[in-house]
């Protein structure tokens, strides 16, 4: 068999972790705000914690009000933290300004991204990213908790116990059926390994999810009903009620944040299927068109994905939904199979303010002036295609 290649710079962050730990710099962990990014932030976090070391701030941006990304708010909040270790995971490949501004406020930042780069990189200081292009590694399709999973190892190797590698394993689980990642190669033994053990789960945040469903958390529905609940996070302080329960230590407290996930999980499911009727009466009148592009003032950012998802899925088109701002607006995207958003809107890349993600999900922000011409973009796009 062809011997493995490592992902590019693995190794590298985690040498220039345990220097941090060992010298006692301030470490930044910010991650996206949906369970692949909380689960790679709570595994680093830990990772870092068994090394001896501490971690200075937890950071997850809200969606709503700043999009995705690193962001210049979020920079500007933390900035009296400085000098520290800024790392980003499960966003920054597409934070060229935002890493510059980073860097010269006198953070360090190394970024942890499993999505697909666009035109060049941000200048950070160590970049690990599977999908970039001098990267020779072998499986390039991990969640990004997978590739913290990988990091944890190097870092704690032989200090790993059991108990925490499974607990790890868990949340790598969680993460990368959340963010529907193909189930093959690695992804298929941390999905397999992580379902094992998450039966004998020792985490309060989990083991909540055993008092409201029964034991059996592990069939189908009852997954998709914790991972539902568990992509339903409010915001609390720098973070929220997701990562707030999977590091809680306390059962109770656990089960009163996870029963109230659930409610609001149930709530965001109602809302969903409402927005989805309202496009769907949008449409029918447009049913010539290559593309479905609609977006409202009304409408959640956190829900566009799943709107998009479904209408991508039922309409056979590449689907564009977006949350309308007073002169911004973010939307997601979700594109049939075979067929590649990122290169979709990298036609059109002067129109934004930012895109990216996956080929088949990802999403974008934009100045409202700049609708109509993205639009019409687009739909020359796809209508050679």
């Amino acid at each position: 068999m062809p011997k493995e290649i490592q992902i590019k710079n693995l190794k590298k962050a985690a040498e220039r972790i345990k220097k941090a730990v060992k010298d006692k710099e301030r470490i930044i962990l910010y991650g996206d705000s949906d369970l692949d990014g909380e689960t790679s932030v709570i595994i680093l976090k830990e990772s870092i914690q068994n090394l001896g070391g501490e971690v200075s701030a937890v950071f997850f941006p809200d969606r709503e009000s700043d999009g995705y990304g690193i962001t210049k708010k979020a920079i500007e909040e933390l900035k009296d933290l400085s000098p520290a270790l800024f790392i980003s995971m499960d966003l920054g490949i597409s934070s060229f300004a935002e890493v510059e501004i980073a860097e010269s406020m006198g953070f360090e930042v190394i970024i942890i991204d499993h999505h697909q780069p666009l035109n060049g990189l941000p200048k950070a200081s160590i970049i690990v990213a599977p999908k970039q292009e001098s990267d020779k590694s072998t499986f390039k399709n991990f969640a990004n908790v997978g590739l913290i999973f990988k990091l944890s190892e190097i870092l704690l190797g032989k200090n790993m116990s059991q108990s925490l590698r499974n607990s790890f394993l868990e949340l790598t689980a969680l993460g990368t059926l959340a963010d529907m990642m193909p189930i093959v190669d690695e992804n298929k033994i941390f999905i397999e390994n992580g379902l094992d053990s998450l039966g004998n789960t020792f985490r309060p945040g989990l083991r909540a999810f055993f008092e409201i469903f029964g034991d059996n958390i592990q069939s189908q529905n009852n997954l998709q009903k914790i991972i539902g609940a568990l992509n339903t996070c409010k915001r609390v302080g720098r973070v929220n009620e997701t990562y707030l329960l999977l590091i809680s230590s306390s059962l109770e407290d656990s089960k009163k944040i996870a029963q109230r996930l659930i409610e609001n999980s149930q709530g965001k499911q109602f809302r969903i299927k409402e927005i989805i009727r309202e496009v769907e009466n949008r449409v029918e009148s447009k049913t010539l068109e290559p593309i479905i592009f609609e977006g409202d003032s009304f409408w959640s950012l956190i829900l566009a994905g799943s709107v998009a998802s479904t209408i991508s899925q039922r309409y056979e088109k590449p689907t564009f939904i977006f949350k309308k701002g007073d002169t911004e607006s973010c939307g997601s995207v979700r594109v049939p199979k075979n067929v590649n958003s990122v290169d979709a809107m990298a036609t059109c890349a002067d129109l934004l303010i930012t895109y990216g993600g996956h080929p088949p999900a990802s999403g974008f922000r934009i100045k409202n002036e700049n609708l109509e011409k993205f639009k019409s973009c687009l739909i020359e796009y796809f209508k050679k295609k």
